[in-house]
């Protein structure tokens, strides 16, 4: 029997949820290569070449314990990586060898023929703007909450006095500190008193509070659909995960036809979708998270997330 292609895993040290896929990879006898970027140097080595040979890229990614022919790979699973900071080196050094890497290491794996990306980095970046996400989900039949992305202050203030209740949520996560305790953005209720000049400095989105009864998680591998009901009294389920209840769903199948075409738009393969359920039981987009977790779900809902994963990764299904 022919030895079975390899699976690149590229995430963080620490990664629960990259660890019970693999669990399932192991399982399924596939071989797996996995890393972090950060690790790049005696821990981590690329050499690829180009010109040279029959294919377009020949070349090897080394770890201390494994190593993936370039030509050999199966697929990539893109979960959660991190990329060097180079932080011993001068500053202009470290942002130099920082670039290289990124676009060394990164432009070698995206010049691969042939594997399965799960996500494609540069298609999983095109598809987490949310101005963007909330026209697409619009155009393919989802209802959307009336929503306005400004850093004009009166106009900020108008529309949060014309609606019931309005949330402001980020536009992007990024890790911020406060006094040098990491702090997060949660989805808050605004008022039109708390919008001042400040708002200038950069772009906000507020978004009409849907009344909603319950939340919707939906996760997508390849075309398998796993809907969670979570079930909470909190505006912003994130905020106490011990006060959640879930349920498994099905969806209407436009709703899950609008969500599969979603995908497709982006070249995606998998995806988190948020929906939030209104009293009616009428679904309302919230955002794709083209790389959302989805770990947490799985034991309390003996859904097989992370063998479907593997299976995929595989190439036991589409």
């Amino acid at each position: 029997m022919a030895e079975k292609r390899p699976v690149l895993v590229v995430t963080e040290a620490d990664d629960i949820t990259a660890d019970m896929v693999i669990a399932e990879l192991n399982r399924l006898d596939v071989p797996v290569v996995r890393f972090n970027p950060a690790d790049f140097g005696a821990d981590l080595t690329v050499s690829a070449r180009f010109g040279t040979c029959p294919v377009p890229v020949a070349g090897h990614v080394r770890t201390p314990s494994r190593t993936a022919d370039l030509a050999d790979v199966r697929a990539v699973y893109w979960r959660r990586p991190v990329w060097p900071t180079f932080p011993n080196l001068e500053p202009d050094d470290a942002q130099f060898a920082a670039a290289q890497v990124r676009y060394g290491l990164g432009g070698a794996l995206y010049a691969m023929e042939g594997p399965l990306w799960v996500n494609h980095p540069l298609r999983a970046a095109a598809a987490d703007y949310k101005p963007a996400q909330l026209a697409l989900a619009q155009r393919l039949g989802l209802q959307v909450p009336p929503t306005l992305i400004t850093n004009d202050p009166d106009d900020a203030r108008e529309f949060v006095a014309t609606h019931e209740r309005v949330i402001y949520k980020t536009l992007r996560w990024t890790q911020y500190q406060r006094d040098g305790v990491p702090v997060t953005g949660w989805a808050d209720v605004v008022t039109p008193a708390e919008i001042d000049d400040s708002l200038r400095v950069a772009p906000h989105l507020f978004q009409a509070v849907v009344d909603k009864a319950a939340d919707l998680r939906v996760l997508i591998v390849g075309r398998q659909v796993f809907a969670v009901r979570i079930t909470s009294d909190l505006l912003d389920w994130r905020k106490d995960y011990s006060a959640l209840s879930y349920d498994v769903v099905d969806l209407p199948a436009e709703v899950e036809g609008a969500l599969l075409a979603y995908l497709d738009h982006h070249g995606l393969v998998s995806g988190s979708f948020d929906l939030a359920v209104d009293q009616r039981g009428d679904p309302w987009w919230l955002e794709l998270n083209p790389n959302g977790q989805w770990g947490w779900l799985e034991p309390h809902t003996a859904l097989p997330m992370s063998a479907t994963f593997a299976a995929l990764l595989a190439g036991e299904i589409t």
